[in-house]
């Protein structure tokens, strides 16, 4: 590699590691752990390509972004960041970034796009669809630790080739994930192709959709749902690709191994498919999430013309009482539909009771018709984190990091059911009172007294 690179990191290992790295091939390095620093290096004409972290003492890294394209167009700017969440990668991309890699990174890696973005230096580069463009795609909005763990898993993904399995009930955004994944990965600039049934019924139709791709990314929708003779074409698309070789995904609502056990989905299918498993929650398992999406939704309404509206904080808490059946997606049409028919600015419980209705019965969360053992469910769960780390074993600690993601969801749900009655809360779970308030200040869980819902 031939180039000047400026790094701006706080910590001294990763800029220490980044510049004998670079050295090594080639290149020189200016590192700084100031954003100031580096707007100057910038300004002075300075680099041929910017890494920089998010969080800097003095500053945001993604905020400096506009201010490097105004003062240098066209120099590549690779951001970092410890806060690997999908809305950092889209605001990344919203702010015009070269690209994008979660910590930690892989430094071979980093060191192949770095070589990349040296020779398209003066390319303008290929910004991703992000929601912005989309404005009828769910948000991908959620502080829940069943989202962060969502958007790590997605980080992990991103960037391999992986075929991606995305399981979760209607309406949780299956497909925007996919989406997300693609547009966040190193095939970004190459087609996303949906496949559902339709398409695939005659003959042509895999030759048609590989043809489409073009060495992009093929999301077949709803995999569960697509007869035995169509799942055989699917097989033999995967496994004869054609020379661009598409990444492939697939989305299901119903628990695919079951399927398979059952004989609804064949094995050959489900085992090509299922490289990496990405669970979406439903709205059910991130209630804390909803008082967000409802600001989201909101927001978006209001951009969209229509009149400013709040909820009530009893009308919140009506929200987050209810099962939520077709989950974000209708979560979303609530929002709308209250908007419009609200009588003052104020959203009142009476009217998200009427907008609401009787609170409907749930199934299962996957899996069909049958239910599901406990043991059985976690059993499951725990074959497909052993699965994502193939032939190597997990970190150390699994047995503590396991209990503790079954106990915080036992404990929030037992306190959400008791009315944050910790008391009561302890009588449910049958432990001492003490020990309750122990694990809740252990497991940093925020508790909110109110009146039951019956």
């Amino acid at each position: 590699m031939d180039g000047t690179v400026l790094v701006a990191d706080d910590d001294r290992t990763i800029r220490t590691v980044l510049t004998q790295a670079l050295t090594r091939a080639g290149c020189k390095v200016h590192a700084t752990s100031s954003l100031t620093t580096l707007m100057r290096w910038v300004a002075e004409g300075k680099g041929d390509v910017v890494i920089t972290d998010v969080v800097m003492p003095d500053g945001n890294g993604l905020e400096m972004l506009p201010k490097i394209a105004e003062d240098r167009p066209g120099l590549p700017v690779i951001v970092i960041s410890a806060q690997n969440t999908i809305m950092t990668a889209i605001q990344a991309a919203e702010a015009e970034a070269y690209d994008y890699l979660p910590k930690p990174f892989d430094l071979p890696d980093l060191m192949k796009r770095t070589g990349k973005a040296l020779e398209l230096k003066r390319r303008a580069p290929t910004e991703p669809q992000g929601d912005k463009d989309r404005p009828d795609e769910l948000p991908l909005v959620g502080r829940t630790p069943a989202m962060q763990a969502l958007y790590r898993l997605v980080a992990r993904v991103m960037n391999t080739d992986l075929p991606v399995l995305i399981s979760g009930e209607s309406g949780t955004g299956k497909s925007l994930i996919a989406r997300e994944i693609h547009d966040f990965s190193d095939r970004r600039s190459l087609p996303f192709v949906v496949a559902n049934a339709s398409e695939l019924v005659d003959l042509e139709g895999p030759a048609r959709v590989l043809a489409k791709a073009k060495g992009g990314t093929i999301l077949i929708d709803e995999i569960g749902d697509i007869d035995d003779e169509i799942q055989a074409r699917i097989v033999r698309m995967i496994d004869a690709p054609g020379e661009q070789n598409p990444r492939f995904m697939a989305t299901s609502q119903i628990d695919l191994q079951q399927a398979m056990e059952k004989g609804r989905v064949r094995q050959d299918l489900y085992y090509r498919l299922n490289g990496a498993t990405v669970h979406v929650p439903s709205l059910r398992e991130r209630v804390d999430d909803i008082p967000l999406l409802v600001d989201h939704f909101l927001n978006r309404t209001e951009r969209d013309g229509a009149a400013t509206r709040v909820f009530s904080e009893d009308a919140i808490e009506m929200f987050r009482a209810y099962s939520w059946p077709g989950n974000v997606r209708q979560l979303e049409n609530a929002v709308r539909r209250l908007v419009l028919t609200a009588q003052s600015e104020e959203i009142s419980r009476t009217e998200a009771e009427m907008v609401l209705g009787a609170q409907p019965q749930v199934g299962p969360l996957l899996g069909g018709e049958d239910t599901e053992k406990l043991s059985a469910s976690v059993a499951r769960h725990l074959r497909r984190y052993f699965d994502l780390h193939g032939n190597m074993l997990p970190p150390a600690g699994l047995y503590g990091r396991i209990l503790r993601e079954i106990e915080l969801p036992l404990i929030e749900i037992a306190l959400d059911a008791t009315g944050g009655n910790q008391a009561k809360c302890a009588d449910l779970l049958g432990i001492n009172r003490n020990t309750l308030r122990k694990k809740i200040t252990d497991l940093d869980i925020h508790v909110t007294r109110r009146r039951k819902l019956m």
